[in-house]
């Protein structure tokens, strides 16, 4: 089998309503992240970076469980199942222009939360674990972990994350603001909801905001303005503004172009 056949097979992809889902599939070693994995979420966003007609993308797990972290059987052969300038599993250093929700199901630990940690937007069952135990194996969070996990959550609770190596259950994570919604069983269901409420809306809206909302943390008060104006410029001068604009005023839904 070559590479590119070992990502297809071990990630999956489906389009519903405008939204691209990719499912990890190692059910039998709960999503642990190998080199295939990774490059194949990668090949992932970039469709979603290249096909006009996806809105946003979820990323969810096989069997119940979104991802243990990285495949250590891997590991000891000397892989590392990252991407070059895209981090662990194709996504930990990088993000595409659209929004990602994770889909969490089962286990969300070490490289599989810095995944989760690294979308826009989290679902996770009520049965959910979250965790980053790295410590207690002799290595640390390094896939994003302990950079912005703190910047997600109050900054003395990821540190006892980070120093235990303890797990938190998906309604500490919801009360800590880290998971947005938390669902009776699977997650993909409430994802899907979600998704359906982004995709609704218009595309340079959503990869704006997104962009700003993400990059704004490092932007100084004497700066914020002129900075937020690059990314919504653009946005307001757009096709898509007129037309979301008399879609309103014509009680109609928006046809968007993305222009």
């Amino acid at each position: 089998m070559s590479d590119t056949q070992a990502a297809a097979a071990e990630v999956l992809t489906e389009v519903e309503d405008g939204v691209l889902i990719v499912t990890m599939n190692r059910p039998e070693a709960k999503n642990a992240m190998n080199k295939a994995q990774a490059e194949g979420i990668s090949a992932a966003m970039d469709r979603l970076e290249a096909d006009s007609d996806l809105r946003c993308a979820i990323l969810t797990g096989a069997g119940g469980t979104f991802c243990s972290g990285m495949d250590l059987k891997g590991f000891l052969r000397g892989e590392r199942p990252s991407i070059e300038g895209r981090g662990f599993g194709g996504l930990t250093e990088w993000t595409p222009s659209k929004p990602v929700i994770a889909a969490v199901d089962g286990y969300s630990l070490a490289g599989g939360m810095e995944l989760a940690l690294s979308c826009d937007l989290i679902v996770a069952s009520s049965a959910a674990k979250f965790g980053i135990p790295e410590a207690k194996r002799g290595l640390a969070a390094a896939a994003g972990g302990l950079i912005k996990l703190p910047r997600q959550i109050p900054p003395r609770i990821a540190m006892e994350l980070a120093l235990t190596g303890d797990f938190i259950g998906a309604q500490r994570a919801y009360e800590l603001g880290f998971v947005n919604r938390v669902t009776d069983g699977p997650s993909l269901e409430g994802a899907k909801e979600l998704a359906r409420a982004i995709a609704q809306n218009g595309p340079l809206a959503l990869i704006a905001s997104k962009a700003i909302i993400r990059d704004s943390h490092s932007w100084t008060d004497a700066e914020m303005w002129s900075k937020q104006a690059a990314y919504i410029a653009p946005v307001f001068t757009s096709a898509d503004a007129r037309e979301g604009a008399a879609a309103f005023a014509e009680k109609r839904k928006p046809n968007w172009q993305g222009k």
